[in-house]
């Protein structure tokens, strides 16, 4: 525990946890095209040209193949790539700043757009391989560069709506990606490969990406209404970064995290073959156009209530805490009864069928569900890093540890048992096993640890003031 931790005195927190601790500035006003909501826009558009995009061809099963399992395979090799270049982005953010960092970040992923439209139309398999790993090298620093940004950019008080509208983004691209596959398989009520016309528009839209990523602002540029600079820059050198980057790896706070961390990505994995496994062309394309929609508005919600500033930190954490992960335990005793029965009938759902509702709503419930995890657990990290250079050490720690476990989630789902049956029952038994050390540090966020965003606004202000 650092000293910071243990500076705050928990009775006083008690006392005043009703109150929101901001800096006492005035606000300002800024211009538009320097705002945070500026900012999250770009981010969020750059988010849903590469990420978003990427997510939208996997929401369709496998990719969109007729199997899952070679995609499968080729993001198991994308996401342990990104565990070495995400260990490695605060070195990069180092040498040519944050903005440049995502920039660079979002050209690995046309690529494997590529190698899907090749495989869907020639069957040549080759560049979906070379594809993967551009994109893993490539998305690694963008997963970093993004999330230190949305942690860093915002005032204290837009943080949860900042991560609800950037990450809209991700689920707009599984939206139009959906509705895009929609409109031309609506007539393909049977399993199989969606139309290879969908790859060439995702192509060029996943292009568009670095492009727009030059209209992000530095973090010197940024103007916020609470007239607090941001700081997001590293400046030691490359053996200093590793060494900080280990050092916070090893870290309690973090260490207990680690599992609600697997648990919460490993999902993608399973609830995309499950989808590709059991529904229609058509009911897949449904799927990930409804789903997105669900996710976007209910990730928006969260965001909401994570700002409320009636509500303590404290409380707003522990609550957000807890329906997140009963949903996803109510996600999970849903899936086993599904995949046990699946695995034994090998069913094809399409939205006309018997039984269809039963097999379709889990997956809406499921992507749902993955939003908010994946959106708490930027909420959870923003309140455990104590300096600006720890927020771009965390990001890329956090994201790192994401890939880890979607590798082995996508590795395993190349396997047509783990797919089917295997994978839902082992993401079931993760959830459960990171409940607890997830409540350990949940429980310290807004008391034991007081409020981290506030504490770095407040050294940022000081910072700015003796520069003065």
């Amino acid at each position: 525990m650092s000293d910071s931790e243990k500076s705050v005195p928990r009775k006083d927190e008690e006392k005043n946890s009703h109150i929101v601790n901001t800096p006492t500035v005035e606000k300002r006003k800024v211009e538009w095209y320097r705002s945070t909501f500026y900012n999250a826009l770009i981010l969020g558009m750059c988010n849903f040209l590469a990420p978003g995009i990427w997510g939208a061809m996997n929401s369709l099963g496998g990719g969109g193949e007729e199997e899952p399992y070679l995609v499968n395979a080729a993001n198991s090799l994308t996401f342990g790539l990104m565990v070495v270049s995400c260990f490695l982005s605060s070195v990069v953010v180092r040498f040519i700043g944050i903005k440049w960092t995502l920039i660079v970040g979002t050209m690995g992923y046309a690529p494997y757009a590529a190698g899907l439209y090749l495989n869907n139309r020639f069957g040549q398999e080759w560049l979906i391989i070379l594809g993967a790993a551009l994109c893993g090298i490539s998305a690694g620093i963008f997963w970093m560069a993004e999330a230190a940004i949305a942690l860093a950019y915002p005032e204290p008080y837009n943080q949860g709506r900042f991560l609800g509208f950037w990450l809209s983004f991700r689920v707009g691209g599984q939206i139009l990606g959906g509705a895009i596959s929609l409109g031309i398989n609506a007539k393909r009520a049977t399993a199989g490969s969606v139309s290879y016309t969908v790859y060439i528009i995702f192509i060029a839209l996943q292009a568009l990406g670095p492009f727009t990523g030059f209209l992000l602002n530095t973090p010197s540029r940024v103007q916020r209404k609470d007239g607090i600079p941001v700081q997001l820059h590293v400046t030691n050198g490359i053996g200093y970064e590793l060494k900080a980057m280990a050092k916070l790896f090893l870290n309690k706070k973090f260490l207990l995290i680690i599992p609600f961390i697997c648990q919460a990505v490993y999902t993608e994995a399973v609830m995309f073959s499950y989808e590709g496994l059991w529904l229609s062309v058509r009911a897949r394309a449904l799927g990930s156009f409804l789903s997105g929609i669900i996710a976007l508005i209910i990730g928006n919600l969260l965001g909401a209530f994570l700002d409320t500033k009636s509500i303590s930190l404290k409380t707003r954490s522990r609550v957000a805490f807890f329906f997140v992960v009963g949903w996803q335990g109510m996600c999970w005793v849903w899936a086993t009864v599904n995949t046990t029965e699946f695995n034994k009938t090998s069913p094809v759902y399409d939205w006309l069928d018997p039984g269809f509702g039963k097999a379709f709503a889990l997956f809406l419930f499921w992507v749902a569900g993955f939003q908010l995890n994946y959106m708490y657990l930027f909420f959870l990290a923003g309140n455990l890093a104590d300096t600006q250079e720890e927020v771009i050490r965390i990001a890329g720690l956090l994201r790192g540890t994401e890939s880890a476990a979607q590798t082995v989630s996508y590795g395993l789902s190349s396997v047509s048992i783990m797919a089917a049956v295997g994978n839902p029952y082992l993401n079931f038994g993760l959830w459960a096993v990171a409940i607890f050390p997830a409540w350990l540090i949940v429980k310290q966020v807004g008391s034991v640890f007081g409020d981290k965003k506030v504490d770095r606004e407040k050294r940022g202000l000081r910072e700015a003031s003796d520069n003065e």
